[in-house]
């Protein structure tokens, strides 16, 4: 029997995708691969079923460099380029979207906004700390009632004498319970000035701030979420980022973890593959595998096709990115269609394993649950159409 996979998995390369990575890039994702594969898949699955997140992990992963790796080695980072980063966010979601989104979040929406906004002196105290992971972050945005509205934030930060003090309530927050430092957004003017918001350092030990587990999920469940009060925290004068201004600054990180979910959804497309695949090349049904039969291989050539194409945009996002050229829009487009490709993908693996397909031991079912959220944060794939619809229109339709 011939295919384009052996027994241990090795990717789905199609098209020769290979060809058009650096040596580095390939070292990094092969490196990241043999991580993967020995040290979270042997855990993930009870770690679901648990509904806790495996944070024995955390070493192994800040001792690869994988925490805000494609910033610069200066503040002890990996200095990766934007392609070599995707392939980590691929690799660790081919695992888990969870185990994903808790780099994504130390890195594109904690150390990213030190790097970008903050003061030298912050850069040089927080950033090697977070990249070795001594401290945890979250990223404080999104609020109970402004989700897809960030701009229509409540939370707020008001100057007492020569400090801070904030009041308000962040929702959906990954990492919130387990971070010792959070990066919260707040207005320092009028609830309806946009352009009054900034970001700021609060260390999760201040009294007054409080983190509580969403409990209930059937989603993300390796993955914590929380619900982040904050009741007059009192904060030094540096805590804020000097370089934060208006809402542009927070929807800049925001790009930055979509750029990593394009890439991180397709690993997750990959993996459910890959064991749609297997399986039908055991599973006999009537005298034969069920890899034989017409309506399977239509199901895995319409899962292949989709996974080669994300691969190509994923590339070329990275390319551009690392280019300089990358616009949001871009991003918009590529977080769009790369979730939705990998939740078809992981709900059609799901289907072909039949039965089985609901067991922890199988990874589609887990993977299509986790998918769902990842369809929702970070922008909905509704709110992506029209960002992308405005941009090619010049219409908003907001």
């Amino acid at each position: 029997m011939t295919g384009i996979l052996t027994d241990r998995f090795t990717g789905v390369d199609f098209m020769g995708m290979e060809a058009l990575l650096s040596e580095e890039e390939r070292a990094v994702r092969d490196t990241v691969r043999s991580w993967v594969d020995e040290h979270l898949m042997p855990v993930i699955g009870r770690a679901y079923i648990e509904g806790r997140f495996p944070r024995q992990l955390i070493p192994g992963m800040a001792g690869l460099g994988l925490f805000g790796a494609n910033l610069p080695e200066a503040y002890g980072c990996a200095g990766l380029n934007n392609v070599a980063y995707g392939l980590i966010m691929q690799e660790l979601e081919r695992g888990d979207s969870g185990i994903r989104s808790f780099a994504s979040v130390q890195g594109a929406l904690v150390m990213y906004p030190i790097f970008t906004f903050g003061s030298e002196e912050q850069k040089r105290y927080w950033l090697p700390r977070l990249a070795a992971g001594e401290e945890i972050g979250c990223f404080g945005l999104t609020e109970p009632d402004f989700g897809s509205n960030p701009g229509g934030m409540l939370t707020t930060a008001r100057q007492i004498g020569d400090g801070w003090v904030l009041n308000g309530t962040k929702m959906w927050i990954t990492n919130g319970s387990q971070a010792t430092v959070a990066i919260i957004w707040a207005k320092t003017g009028a609830v309806e000035d946009t352009k009054s918001i900034r970001g700021f350092i609060v260390p999760t030990g201040t009294p007054g701030y409080t983190a509580k587990d969403q409990e209930g999920k059937l989603s993300l469940r390796a993955s914590d979420t929380s619900e982040i009060h904050l009741e007059d925290v009192r904060l030094p004068p540096d805590a804020i980022l000097p370089g934060s201004g208006g809402l542009k600054s927070p929807l800049m990180c925001l790009t930055q973890a979509r750029y990593g979910i394009a890439w991180g959804a397709v690993g997750a497309a990959m993996s459910c593959y890959d064991e749609a695949l297997r399986y039908a090349r055991q599973r006999v049904t009537f005298s034969r595998p069920i890899a034989g039969t017409q309506i399977q291989q239509v199901r895995l050539v319409d899962m292949l096709t989709e996974i080669t194409k994300a691969q190509l945009l994923a590339l070329q996002l990275g390319r551009l990115k690392d280019a300089g050229t990358l616009t949001p829009e871009q991003v918009s487009l590529a977080k769009r269609n790369n979730v939705s490709m990998a939740t078809e993908c992981a709900r059609e693996a799901r289907r072909l394993l039949g039965a089985n397909g609901i067991l922890v031991e199988y990874h589609s079912m887990r993977h299509l649950a986790n998918l769902e959220s990842v369809y929702t944060y970070e922008g909905t794939h509704d709110m992506h159409s029209l960002i992308v619809g405005q941009a090619i229109t010049g219409l908003n339709a907001f």
